[in-house]
């Protein structure tokens, strides 16, 4: 029996969620860990979430996060991306109002 490749998603939905997260984790760095470059715990975190959204079940038709019936996230990720996404959110609106709208709207 063979196994089934997935491919990734990676229509126009799934893109701009991976650029938000990923603006979300360099602004946490660089605010929090006072880094220009992403420390090795944070770009891990970044590796996997963008990971994550390539091969999220839903594709196009995802939903935020945090509104999401399945946690895909491995528990530590999940805590980082939280605490990431508690500290930036507010910076967000700040650094990156577009972004900040957009995902509001994706809630």
């Amino acid at each position: 029996m063979r196994a089934k490749l997935i491919e990734p998603n990676n229509g126009p939905n799934i893109l701009k969620e991976k650029e938000i997260v990923k603006e979300m984790i360099e602004l946490y760095c660089r605010k929090k860990h006072n880094r220009e470059n992403l420390c090795k715990d944070c770009q891990d975190l970044k590796n996997y979430a963008l990971l994550r959204l390539s091969f999220c079940r839903f594709g196009e038709d995802k939903t935020a996060c945090s509104n999401c019936k399945v946690h895909c996230y491995k528990l530590r990720y999940r805590e980082k991306m939280k605490a990431v996404m508690r500290y930036s959110g507010k910076w967000m609106m700040l650094y990156h109002p577009i972004y900040s709208v957009k995902h509001l709207l994706n809630k």
